[in-house]
Order: structure tokens, then C-alpha cells, then sequence
């Protein structure tokens, strides 16, 4: 499986601390073409490490996944100098799950012929950030679009005939009352003209990443972090009201209508070795003895400086991982699933007394198959139950 990171936003949200770099909106046919010209450079030199990192590639799960950042800023001309590489190396697809993260206001401003432009190099899943559907929210998030940009993002990606579309929430802000919680899931599930329910909808807890906005303004006292109640609460809310509509719980902040789980991120929380490409993405590797950690370093500079000199070692770093490690990590991307981890295994690496007072207090239940899990009761508080555990 395959991970690429795109470092580029036409503008930067206030809650976000992952890597990437201005790409303003750019006025003129010229300067649209200079741009998308660095754009395609840019992938030019994704290509390259695409070919640098073929060996390390791997046939399972077989899926690709281009996020970031803002994928839909690139030009499609972009996406293919890459997936042209990831042939060269023998790991070109076609893909059993292929996604690419979209902005709504990119599909808006790029249309249906861009959409389908993407499906004919074989994409067959995108996942839209709409994060809300109520316009003062997305203002204070910096969101480049509004509500109803979101809706019509939704209804050109239906146009052009994608059939696997993801939507991402965001809750638990202090000024997101329940009722306008339960309003935004209401306009999420009603999102399609065509009445067909999203496939797939990940929600998350806003929180406050140290390299964000959001932080320095907390800092400052400019802004309060919501109640604990109030996000279980709405995440209470974000359950029940999945449910009722037919979704699966699937994993802590992830709802799938049946067979649309993503297998991509899936295989993330099932510990199956990846590679990540692009400035800031991480690997996860095995050599059949071992496994590590490898991740280059966010400098788009000096990524692309690499690139050009054939050497991408300057700018990677990483760490054996430990047997140790592996377990525990194994044991926490597990509990955050329906799926649920061994009993054998966790009892195994977390001994038994730990694994017996977690079942004693409903903290951890029979699953299927022999395996234990967290009920959703207690999803909420998973990361302390988990602490205990690991």
C-alpha cells in the first residue's frame, strides 16, 4: 500500500498542523500555468522517489491513497507523471481501493471534466473535507468553502459518476451547540440530490495540534477548548444517529454504509507495512525480520533539492522498531477497531491481570472469533482505556 502526501493549500484552516505550503489562488492564464508548471515539478520529483522506493513496495492490501494538504489542487497532468512512475515500478494499479482527498471548493471550480479525469486514471474512492455545514463554523476553521459549495462538490462528484465518496465532520467546537451538531449530521446524510446516503463519513473531535493556528490562539486566551461533556455528548449524538441511518461503526471516528469501509486505512490500523512518499509522509517496513519507521522530513525545499540530485537520503530519517513496540502499537490500532485485537495476543503482551480487571469493568468485551474489543459505550474515553492496556 501506498501513501503520498500533496504539501500544498490554497489557504491554511485554523484547527491544522499538518505540513504544507501556500499555493494561492492564481489569477491570470499565465500565472495558473507557472503554477501548475511547479506543480507537475513537484510530482516529477514524487516520481523519482516513487522509482528510489520500488523495492520497498509491497503487493498487499494494494491501495493508494493521495492526501495531504490539498491534493485537488494539482492538475491532473500531476497525478499522471506519478501513477506513470508507480508503473515504471511495477506498483502502477489498477488499485483495489484508490482515494484522493478533495477540497469542495476545487470540484466546484474545476468541474465535472476534472473529476472524470481522475476516474479514467483509475480512481475509485474520494474522501471531500467538508468538516461542517454551518457557515459561521466554517469561517472560524478558515474553510475556503461554505455550505452550500459543499453540497454542490457533493453533487458534481455524483455527476461524473463516483460511487464511493467519503465526507469528513468535525465536533466538538464550544460554539457548536447540539442542535447545530444534529442539524449538520441531518444535511450530511441529505447531502445527495439523488438521495443516496454518503458511503462513508469520518468524524473527528476538534483538537488542538501544537503547529496549528488554533493553538496559538488558545495560547493567547483568544479561544476556549470545548467541555469534555459536551464532546461526548455530541459524539453520543454522532453514534446514535449513524446507526439509526445504517451505518457501521467500523473504527473510533469511521462510519460505513456495508462493504464501504476504506481498506486503505483500515490496513493502517491492522499495522500492514506502507510506503509514504512526499515531504512529511511515513513508511512503515518490514524486511521479514523486523520492522521500521521512516519518514521524510517536512522541508519541501529540500525534498525537492533531493529530488533533482537523485538522493532522497538527506532528508530521511528513521528508527528500528522494537518487538515491544510492535506489540503495543499493534494492540492500540487494534482497540481503536469493531474488529478488535486477539484475546490470546493481548493477554499475551499486556498480561492477564490487566486484560481481566479491563473485562470486569466492561472496559473490553468478546468480539468474535476469539478476539477482544472496546465497546462504542466507551469509545470516547478509548485513549485512556487503551493506557491501561499498553
Amino acid at each position: 500500500m501506498i501513501y503520498v502526501h500533496i504539501p500544498f493549500c490554497r489557504s491554511f484552516c485554523t484547527y491544522c498542523g499538518f505540513y504544507s505550503e501556500a499555493a494561492p489562488v492564481c489569477r491570470g492564464i499565465s500565472r495558473r500555468a507557472q503554477q501548475d508548471s511547479r506543480f507537475v515539478e513537484f510530482a516529477e520529483v514524487l516520481a523519482a522517489e516513487a522509482l528510489s522506493v520500488a523495492d520497498c513496495m509491497s503487493d498487499e492490501t494494494d491501495t493508494l491513497y493521495i492526501g495531504g494538504g490539498t491534493p485537488s489542487v494539482l492538475p491532473l497532468a500531476a497525478f499522471r507523471t506519478l501513477l506513470d512512475a508507480l508503473r515504471q515500478a511495477g506498483h502502477g494499479g489498477p488499485y483495489k481501493e484508490f482515494t484522493v482527498e478533495v477540497n469542495p471548493e476545487d470540484i466546484v471550480e474545476k468541474g465535472i471534466p476534472y473529476v472524470e479525469g481522475l476516474l479514467e486514471m483509475g480512481v475509485n474512492r474520494i474522501s471531500m473535507g467538508v468538516q461542517s455545514f454551518d457557515d459561521d463554523v466554517l469561517k472560524f476553521m478558515n474553510r475556503r468553502h461554505d455550505a452550500a459549495t459543499a453540497r454542490k462538490a457533493y453533487a458534481l462528484l455524483e455527476d461524473a459518476g463516483v460511487g464511493n465518496i467519503s465526507i469528513d465532520l468535525i465536533f466538538g467546537l464550544p460554539q457548536l451547540s447540539d442542535k447545530k451538531w444534529n442539524d449538520t449530521l441531518k444535511r450530511a446524510l441529505e447531502i445527495s440530490p439523488s438521495g443516496r446516503l454518503p458511503e462513508h463519513i469520518s468524524s473527528y473531535q476538534l483538537s488542538v495540534d501544537p503547529e496549528s493556528r488554533l493553538a496559538s490562539l488558545l495560547e493567547s486566551g483568544q479561544w476556549t477548548e470545548a467541555p469534555d461533556e459536551l464532546c461526548e455528548r455530541q459524539y453520543d449524538i454522532l453514534c446514535s444517529t449513524l446507526r439509526q441511518a445504517g451505518y457501521s461503526h467500523y473504527e473510533i471516528s469511521n462510519f460505513a454504509r456495508p462493504g464501504f469501509e476504506a481498506v486503505h486505512n483500515s490496513a493502517y490500523w491492522h499495522h500492514v507495512p506502507y510506503v509514504g512518499l512526499g515531504p512529511g509522509a511515513h513508511s512503515f517496513l518490514s524486511d521479514g525480520s523486523g520492522f521500521m519507521r521512516r519518514w521524510n522530513r517536512p522541508d519541501l525545499d529540500a525534498y525537492m533539492a533531493a529530488g533533482r540530485s537523485g538522493d532522497f537520503s538527506p532528508v530521511r530519517e528513521g528508527e528500528i522498531l522494537t518487538s515491544d513496540q510492535i506489540a503495543m502499537e499493534k494492540i492500540m490500532l487494534a482497540l481503536r477497531t469493531s474488529k478488535g485485537i486477539s484475546e490470546s495476543y493481548i493477554r499475551m503482551h499486556s498480561g492477564n491481570d490487566a486484560v481481566e480487571a479491563a473485562m470486569k469493568h466492561g472496559s473490553l468485551i468478546s468480539a468474535w472469533d476469539g478476539r477482544l474489543r472496546i465497546p462504542e459505550s466507551r469509545f470516547f474515553v478509548s485513549d485512556a482505556l487503551i493506557a491501561e492496556l499498553v
